[in-house]
Order: C-alpha cells, then structure tokens, then sequence
C-alpha cells in the first residue's frame, strides 16, 4: 500500500477508514456571546413578570382560567345539547350551568349537614383521639420541650411581636369577611365568563385563527387547539368519573365498617381525589382519626384508613394511569412542583388547576419545536 493511498486502521474488529481528503475534526465553540446572555436575562425576567402578574391579577385571572377549565369540561355536554338537540347554545350554556350550581349545592349541603353532627361531638372525640394516642405524648413532651427552648431563646422577638398579633387577632372578623366576599365575587365572575364560553361555542377561537397571518399558523392553531379541547375534555371526565367512583367505593366501605355518615365519607373522597398526591393524603390523615375516635381499638380503628388507602392505591396505581396514559404521562416530580407552585400563587383553586394546566402546556410545546425538549421533559 503506498503511503498516498488511504489509511486503513483495524480496531477491534472494526475497519476504519482515514482518508487525506476528509475534513479534519474541529471542536465547535460552545461558549455563551453577549446576545445569548441578554436573550437569556430577557427570557428570565419575562418569566418572572408574568408570574408577579399572575399573582397581582390572580382576582381577575383566576376566574378566567376556572372558567375556560370548566369550559373544556362542559363542553362535549354543550355540543350534545346544540349539535345532536337542536337545543339554542344560550339555552344550553343556562342549563348546563344551573345543573352544575345545583350539584354544587347538593354536595354542599351534604358535607355541611353530616360535619355538623361531627362538630358537636368534637369535645368527646378529642377525649377519645388523646387516650388512644397517648403512647406519642413522649415524642410530643420532647417536641414540645425543643420548641419551647427555642422560643425562650427568641424571647425578645416575641415580645417585639406581640402588638402586631393583637392586632390580627382583632382585624380576625374583618378578614374573614373579606375573604368570603372576595370567594364570592370570585365564584360570580366564573360562573359569567363560563356562561358566556359556552354561549358563544367557538367563536373565541375562530377570532383568534382568523388574525393569523400565515395559513400554517393557521392550522397549528387549529391543530393545537383541538387537542387540548379533546385532551383536557376526556381528561377531565375520565378523573371526575374515577373519582365518582373512589367515592361511592369509599361510602360503602365506611357503612360496611361501621362507620357512620357514609355519605359523608364518599363526598369527601370524590372531592380530595381531584387534588393529586396532597388530597389523598389528606384523606389519609382524616380516615385515620375517624377510624380512632368512633370505632374500638385498635383493629377495627384502623380498618378505614386502610381500605380507604386501598381503594386510593387500585386506582391510582392501576385504573386511572391505564385509562389517562394513552393521552398524558406527567412527570410525577413536576406534578408535586406544580401542585406547590399554584397553590402558593392561587391557594386551593390553584392546586386543582395545576395538572390541567401541566398537561396543556405539555400539549402546546409538543407542538412547538423549540419547546419540544421541555413538552418532552414533562411526560418523561
């Protein structure tokens, strides 16, 4: 072989070929320019206004956003209604609204009137609660003990504090006011824009494709618009109807063990059950301190907690993943983040919003190439 012919390595069984008229290797540079710099600074800051805006406006925002979730939610019953009925959309956007507030009002009262009985038997069941658990009065006394040393230690800050907590505690009345007030205005705005959404049908969104400028913005409009609608919609009644049922499975097995106010214990497991991860551990917690304070100890105490984590376990681990994973598979890290991200910014209406808006944002990006990496980021 003479030396101006090509180069032939063996390697490991594997030939390789070097030849002098291919281009030698260079290293691309990698590092971060002035622009990239600013175009990430810019990014950041954009970010966090919108979350501040979020946050100030959450008055108004947050009507809204309930609103178009509801919308998505409602609106396969609101196309039966005009489509297959013939029934008028402002017609069909009225009754669909009066059902809901209705049903509302129906698990309402059924939680306030079987928590009333509860309440007034409160007194005995903390005697109860305290005597079957007093093997932690130790690690209490010691907790107890800790956190006083630490108080005594800040005992200078507390006295500085103490005015400011006289005053709360007598501005109590007034926040309570205001804070239904503001609950109620709230309920009001969504209960309009929801009115309205339906109403209207897809105009919104036939406004919204129409003002595009290029027909394939057009179509990914469209296209991305569509599957969040579909997704989020069988999304949606898919959860509320396993939810429908952990609750009636949940009612019957509280009457089985005795347990009263079954109905009460169903209402409360279809409603936690829309609150991932933190709802059913919520529910765990109250289980347990029904189950010790109204049944003997210590077997039959702690048959409710258990059945009730079984139930939990059947269908969050099997039913509800085998019917929701065909369309979502959220990444359960950024599930929790984003349960404490909008529960921090919009408290509880927050946190029942945050899987839906994870998983429209998962949508969007999908169909988006530059936030692909993330859309993939979040069903990984």
């Amino acid at each position: 072989m003479s030396p101006n012919d090509s180069n032939v390595v063996s390697l490991a069984g594997a030939t390789l070929v070097a030849s002098e008229d291919v281009t030698p290797f260079t290293r691309e540079d990698t590092s971060l320019g002035a622009q990239d710099i600013q175009l990430i600074a810019i990014v950041i800051l954009a970010v966090l206004a919108i979350f501040c805006a979020l946050y100030v406006g959450r008055d108004l925002i947050l009507p809204v956003v309930m609103a178009t979730v509801l919308n998505l939610l409602l609106q396969p019953l609101n196309s039966f209604l005009s489509a297959r009925l013939h029934v008028p959309l402002a017609i069909a956007a009225l009754a669909i609204i009066i059902s809901v507030f209705a049903a509302v009002v129906a698990l309402g009262a059924v939680v306030s009137v079987a928590s009333s009985g509860w309440a007034q038997h409160a007194p005995e069941s903390f005697v109860v609660l305290k005597e079957r658990l007093a093997f932690l009065s130790a690690p209490l006394s010691y907790a107890q003990g800790l956190l006083h040393s630490i108080e005594s230690m800040s005992i200078d800050a507390g006295k500085a504090n103490a005015p400011v907590a006289v005053t709360h505690a007598d501005a109590l009345p007034g926040l309570i006011l205001f804070g239904t007030a503001s609950t109620l205005r709230e309920l009001l705005t969504t209960v309009l824009v929801l009115y309205f959404m339906l109403a209207s049908g897809d105009r919104l969104l036939r406004g919204l494709i129409e003002v595009l400028p290029r027909f394939r913005d057009k179509r990914r409009a469209v296209e991305i618009a569509a599957d969040i609608q579909s997704g989020i919609a069988s999304y949606l009644v898919t959860i509320t109807i396993m939810n429908a049922a952990v609750g009636i499975a949940t009612g019957l097995v509280m009457w089985t063990c005795g347990l009263a106010d079954p109905l009460l214990w169903g209402t409360l497991a279809f409603l936690l059950n829309f609150i991932p991860i933190i709802g059913p551990l919520v529910g765990i917690a109250v289980f347990f301190v029904a189950g010790l304070v109204s049944l003997p100890w210590p077997f039959p105490a702690l048959v409710p907690v258990l059945a009730y984590f079984l139930i939990h376990l059947m269908e969050g681990q099997a039913v509800t993943p085998m019917l929701v994973s065909r369309r979502f598979e959220l990444n359960p890290v950024l599930v929790i983040l984003s349960l404490l991200f909008w529960h921090e910014l919009w408290g509880v209406p927050g946190a029942l919003l945050a899987v839906p808006l994870l998983a429209s944002f998962k949508i969007f990006a999908d169909r988006i190439e530059p936030l692909k990496p993330i859309g993939h980021l979040i069903g990984a």
